[in-house]
């Protein structure tokens, strides 16, 4: 099968927000500091491990289709739906909700391109759910750190944050 040039501009997308996720992930991993640090910063691992492993995973499964991944630097920054995680030291606090975000905004990125990446392939569409199901995973887990005992859970943070 040959991918559409549809399908392989909705790879792309889903593509350049996996790699955002791992390099903002990164960022986040080298400069959080503050009240619960270490379980954090093994968290971010964990995270950025697996976006690292999606990219690669979904980056072949568009040359299987004969389709041509960018990953290139400026191809990344100027396609992605994640914001920028700011420069220098951020406390936990901060960072948990900054997390929160990026997993969220790479899983509504999927979520969006998902029907149309499924009408045309579905085998494509089946991983796609693998990664969302883990990126999600990890949105609620991340999420926990600031949560307390009594909080309602109503909306996702990105909602209650927006």
């Amino acid at each position: 099968m040959k991918a559409s040039s549809a399908l392989t501009d909705n790879l792309q997308s889903v593509l350049v927000d996996l790699i955002e996720l791992h390099l903002q992930g990164k960022q986040a991993h080298w400069n959080v500091v503050g009240k619960n640090f270490r379980t954090m910063h093994l968290q971010l691992d964990e995270i950025i491990d697996d976006a690292r492993l999606f990219t690669d995973q979904l980056a072949e499964r568009m040359r299987a289709l004969h389709a041509v991944p960018d990953g290139r630097s400026a191809t990344v920054a100027s396609n992605t739906s994640i914001d920028q995680f700011p420069a220098g030291l951020v406390s936990t606090q901060e960072t948990i909700p900054r997390v929160v975000r990026m997993l969220e905004s790479a899983v509504q990125r999927m979520r969006d391109v998902h029907d149309q990446v499924d009408e045309e392939d579905p085998t494509t569409a089946d991983i796609l759910h693998g990664f969302i199901e883990k990126l999600e995973q990890y949105a609620w887990m991340v999420e926990a750190e600031n949560m307390e005992p009594t909080t309602e859970v109503t909306e996702p943070a990105r909602a209650a944050s927006a």
